[in-house]
């Protein structure tokens, strides 16, 4: 019969001689707008027949224009790829020096930073994973995408929504933490850093092992990159629900900070140390989430552009946010790096008086 063949659009599947199969049109961003139209091709004995109707009649094309609108709808993914290529580059330029400084100084290890950390390599697992998956399923234009089934493209896209779901749930664990923090009045238990490490890592490998074992029992076909699959909401759940707890968290938070502040009882060190240990939490939570939950209530090609733009252009930067919010902008670090900066100076330039003074005596 007729073999598996990508036409450079769709995938048509092996089928025997005398037999005929249909498609729908693809939803391709610029080019085909969403259509329910159906393309039709006969396997005879010298094989495919041309798309019937053709693509350019059954399916509705974007206004084309001139080849200049044609060129810079083009430039349009290249120009996109170039500024979360920057953004993630620089995140994870940032967040590596950030995990190094709260790293290098013994005074700036305690459970708080610690989380901080675990927070800041769930976003260094996302970006790397971005490279990755670009690298598998963008590397080569003229690939076959019928025979993109293979266990490196499969592997490339479980690591990416395995490091997406640990990314929220540190931020979920911020919070949580944050919570804990004004609940027992700025008293910590190391104890809670194993359940806080299980939500963070253990939670996402357990829905992403299920989301695994369910696309190779049920929907095992293509690289798993598909979200019109109904097995993507084993993934999409988890990561509402993340943010809907998140955003609860961010309602008791501040009411809970609205009473300390105003209770008589606190002193004015205690409530700068409610400010500051809360700003950075609570600018993230509906940072992160507001518009993933937007977008949830829309299928998935309503909104491409906007969604594109959100979720690649701007939350590539957003671990340069972290980094900058919980480190580079923390009083604590500024004050241990100006200390240390101090003795390192004050060491350099007793040296350096030795020096002069062994020269001088000699």
């Amino acid at each position: 019969g007729c073999l598996t063949e990508w036409d450079g659009v769709s995938c048509w599947s092996a089928i025997p001689v005398g037999q005929s199969q249909a498609v729908a049109c693809p939803d391709i961003l610029h080019i085909f707008k969403k259509s329910k139209v159906l393309i039709q091709r006969n396997c005879s004995e010298s094989g495919w027949s041309l798309p019937s109707p053709p693509y350019h009649d059954a399916c509705e094309l974007e206004a084309i224009g001139t080849n200049n609108d044609t060129e810079a709808k083009a430039s349009y993914f290249v120009t996109m790829k170039v500024l979360y290529t920057c953004g993630y580059s620089t995140s994870l330029a940032a967040l590596f020096l950030a995990i190094g400084i709260f790293s290098c100084f013994r005074k700036l290890h305690c459970t708080r930073n610690s989380i901080h950390i675990h927070f800041f390599t769930s976003f260094i697992l996302r970006g790397a994973a971005v490279f990755i998956k670009d690298a598998v399923l963008f590397s080569d234009e003229s690939i076959n995408h019928c025979t993109m089934s293979t266990v490196n493209c499969k592997a490339a896209i479980t690591f990416f929504q395995y490091s997406v779901l640990a990314n929220f749930y540190w931020l979920l664990v911020e919070g949580m933490y944050l919570q804990t923090l004004l609940l027992l009045t700025f008293t910590s238990d190391k104890r809670y850093i194993w359940w806080y490490i299980l939500i963070g890592w253990g939670v996402p490998m357990l829905t992403v092992c299920l989301w695994v074992v369910t696309r190779l029992q049920y929907d095992n076909h293509g690289c798993w990159d598909d979200y019109t699959s109904l097995y993507w909401w084993v993934i999409k759940a988890p990561i509402l629900l993340a943010i809907f707890v998140n955003f609860l968290i961010f309602l008791n938070v501040t009411r809970m900070l609205a009473q300390k502040i105003r209770s008589p009882d606190i002193s004015k060190n205690y409530k700068q140390q409610y400010m500051r240990l809360t700003k950075s939490t609570l600018l993230l939570i509906p940072l992160f989430g507001v518009h993933y939950v937007v977008f949830a209530l829309f299928p998935e090609h309503i909104g491409v552009d906007a969604r594109l733009y959100f979720e690649l252009v701007l939350g590539s930067y957003q671990g340069f946010l972290v980094a900058l919010l919980y480190c580079f902008l923390n009083g604590e670090v500024q004050a241990e790096i100006k200390r240390n900066w101090g003795k390192w100076q004050s060491s350099m330039e007793s040296n350096v008086f030795n020096l002069v003074t062994q020269d001088f005596t000699a």
